[in-house]
């Protein structure tokens, strides 16, 4: 079933909001920020648990899903899955910002990072649980076998471009084509 690499996927950002919550008692309790694992955290988010996972549930899974009858219960599931995936890129940025913020003024800035990484500490693991146990596998009934072997195969698809996808943005940006 498609939503077997997606679980996969999942014990992966799991055992990250694991290393990034051990990381958050370090820095409470020598109140100092590791502006390198912060930039490592922030790429993991942004690139494996936004645009490899969130981007095959949103243009493959969600977009398939919108074209079936779905129940009430799954539609509204699916549109508080949506904004919880934008919720989770917006409080990414926030953790950029606020490092910046750390980069400039010090520990001045040191709660905000506290709270963000808090956040998606508590965020990840109740988005993560409605996915696995409430949404995915009864969703998975709207499909034939041939339709979610066909989703399978573009999974696959989507992440062998990925990479492509992140180092051609990251050269144009370094070219200054890209802001």
């Amino acid at each position: 079933m498609p939503i077997g690499p997606l679980m996969i996927e999942h014990r992966l950002i799991e055992r990250m909001v694991r290393v990034i919550n051990e990381e958050l008692s370090k820095i409470k309790e020598i109140n100092e920020v590791n502006i390198g694992f912060i930039d490592v955290a922030v790429d993991f988010f942004r690139t494996y648990a936004d645009k490899c996972h969130h981007g095959k549930e949103e243009d493959i899974l969600f977009r398939d899903l919108a074209k079936k009858p779905l129940s009430p219960e799954h539609k509204k599931t699916m549109q508080e899955l949506i904004q919880e995936h934008v919720y989770a890129r917006k409080t990414v940025g926030g953790l950029v910002d606020a490092k910046e913020k750390y980069t400039q003024h010090g520990n001045n800035a040191l709660e905000n990072i506290v709270a963000i990484i808090s956040e998606l500490v508590e965020f990840y693991p109740k988005h993560i649980e409605k996915e696995d146990k409430h949404f995915f596998i009864p969703v998975m009934n709207y499909f034939s076998k041939q339709e979610q072997d066909d989703m399978l195969q573009e999974f696959w698809g989507f992440d062998r471009n990925l990479i492509h996808e992140k180092y051609k943005g990251i050269v144009e940006k370094l070219e200054g084509k890209k802001h």
